[in-house]
């Protein structure tokens, strides 16, 4: 079975630190995939507030998550401190995708690369929305 294959970035001007709770453990004992991803919201949450934007006014529009792609490297375990790295890139007309690289400081191990595919999105209308100037600016359009 061909496996979805991420790339690391050269870059991540983002980053921050989360530490992995028991309550983030799945039956094998370890990170599960559905907590990796709502770490992985708390990340995008903060990356954002560093640019001084939210999911709801990012530049002016709102986002919603189109896609997400993880590749698992290493296991992560409770007590754990994790620390995600953020890029951001790939502009369309109506979004721009988000890199993570997930890593455990104590070994450098990699635990995981994950993407977002960010759409914005207008609430009010309920429809797809420009991508706005400002966000294009910073994904190197």
């Amino acid at each position: 079975m061909p496996r979805v294959r991420l790339c690391e970035k050269n870059k991540y001007p983002f980053a921050m630190q989360l530490a992995v709770r028991t309550t983030d453990l799945n039956y094998g004992g370890h990170l599960g995939n559905d907590r990796l991803l709502s770490l992985v919201h708390e990340a995008r949450v903060a990356y954002l507030a560093s640019l001084g934007w939210t999911e709801l006014d990012c530049a002016g529009t709102s986002l919603i998550l189109g896609d997400a792609a993880i590749v698992y490297r290493a296991e992560a375990f409770a007590g754990q401190e994790l620390r995600f790295e953020v890029a951001i890139g790939e502009a369309s007309g109506s979004g721009f995708r988000l890199f993570y690289r997930v890593t455990r400081p104590d070994d450098g191990a990699t635990i995981a690369l994950v993407e977002n595919g960010m759409v914005c999105f207008d609430y009010q209308a309920r429809r797809i929305a420009p991508l706005p100037e400002a966000v294009a600016a910073i994904c190197g359009n």
